[in-house]
């Protein structure tokens, strides 16, 4: 797993090159926006049941039909492990936000998933939605904390909506 940090020095190692004026006004936006993501993962860190708990009675308000008798969510087990996979995903994304690098997203979470989602027969579109249900409220929650330009809590959990949902080839 690489941070913003590593992935640039990387980069620019295997070039060849010395750090140009980009890579220096990376890095600088990088330690910027350094303690408002440590401050959006100690948010995460204190409400993470919270806002897996309230992303789900959402998503489930919003997709009824999931909750139903044969819906991916009907039984208490398929129920949790919903849930459980809600967690996962911003439990990942507050690595991400943190290293500002979405290597561990790849590395961790995405890497076959959707095949493996495909051939369990659990839906993309409701994990997408409940991904960017998990954004929104952290971000309404980070703001609450004092932090004034959220944009930046975005790039997880689009990334993961972006590489989770079917593209046409």
């Amino acid at each position: 797993m690489r941070d913003a940090i590593t992935s640039l020095i990387r980069n620019y190692d295997i070039s060849g090159r010395y750090l140009d004026r980009d890579a220096i006004d990376l890095l600088k936006s990088y330690f910027d926006s350094g303690t408002a993501r440590i401050m959006a993962a100690a948010v995460i860190n204190a409400n993470a049941a919270s806002i897996v708990k309230q992303a789900g009675s959402q998503l489930f308000e919003d997709v009824p039909e999931l909750i139903r008798p044969g819906g991916n969510a009907y039984t208490t087990r398929r129920y949790a492990a919903c849930l459980r996979d809600m967690d996962y995903y911003l439990r990942y994304a507050s690595y991400a936000l943190v290293a500002g690098s979405m290597d561990v997203l790849d590395e961790r979470v995405l890497q076959g998933l959707r095949e493996t989602y495909n051939s369990l027969g659990v839906p993309i579109g409701p994990t997408v939605r409940g991904i960017q249900i998990m954004k929104d409220i952290l971000k309404e929650q980070v703001a609450a904390a004092g932090v004034t330009n959220t944009a930046f809590v975005d790039q997880p959990f689009d990334y993961m909506t972006r590489e989770l949902s079917e593209s046409d080839i």
